[in-house]
């Protein structure tokens, strides 16, 4: 029996999130489970949020997660992790990239983003794991790879081994940055275990 899991990956367009969706939902795939994936876009190109619900399971019968339901909440960005919060069921875990960016209004002058964001998460108590994802990303040469050191963050919270997270970063990463990937994995994968971190 396949314990049911629920993944929201929050973040903003051009840190991909679609990207880590499918290489979750293709590793989950290979595990046996079934699986629904809801996305959604807000002007994803112009920086806005982009949202993915992955729901894992032995049978699987809507894609929607609602609120105080998700196990882990993956968050590329801080201010898309207090904003998607309450959906963070009672003792899910919260795994977040330390990395700010600055949605249109704050650009413009008309709203401050928060700040402290990370502190105001911990003050409530939740399990929290904060990565340098973009930092570790850039030491296994290219920025653009933290959402696969998230991923490998994942890797340890899911029941799926190892092997299959990287057949299935082969399946779905264009080969060219394939070891690029691979790389930002193990950076993950090390850091959720305290094992160590970076390339």
């Amino acid at each position: 029996m396949l314990k049911p899991v629920d993944v929201l990956m929050v973040g903003v367009g051009g840190q991909g999130t679609i990207l880590a969706s499918k290489v979750l939902a293709a590793a989950a795939r290979a595990a046996g489970y079934d699986i629904k994936v809801s996305e959604i876009h807000g002007m994803a190109q112009r920086g806005g949020s982009v949202v993915t619900q992955v729901r894992l399971g032995e049978k699987v019968y809507s894609p929607l997660i609602s609120q105080g339901e998700a196990d882990v909440i993956l968050a590329f960005e801080e201010l898309e992790a207090l904003r998607w919060l309450a959906y963070l069921k009672p003792g899910g875990t919260l795994i977040i990239n330390n990395q700010q960016i600055y949605p249109v209004p704050v650009l413009a002058g008309a709203a401050q983003y928060p700040e402290n964001i990370i502190d105001q998460i911990k003050a409530r108590g939740i399990n929290v794991q904060v990565l340098e994802a973009t930092k570790q990303a850039i030491a296994c040469g290219n920025a653009k790879a933290a959402n696969v050191v998230l991923l490998g963050a994942l890797a340890q919270k899911l029941p799926i081994e190892e092997a299959t997270w990287r057949q299935a970063l082969a399946a779905t990463v264009p080969p060219r940055f394939l070891e690029v990937n691979n790389a930002a994995f193990t950076a993950g994968f090390t850091a959720a275990t305290g094992s160590g971190a970076g390339c």
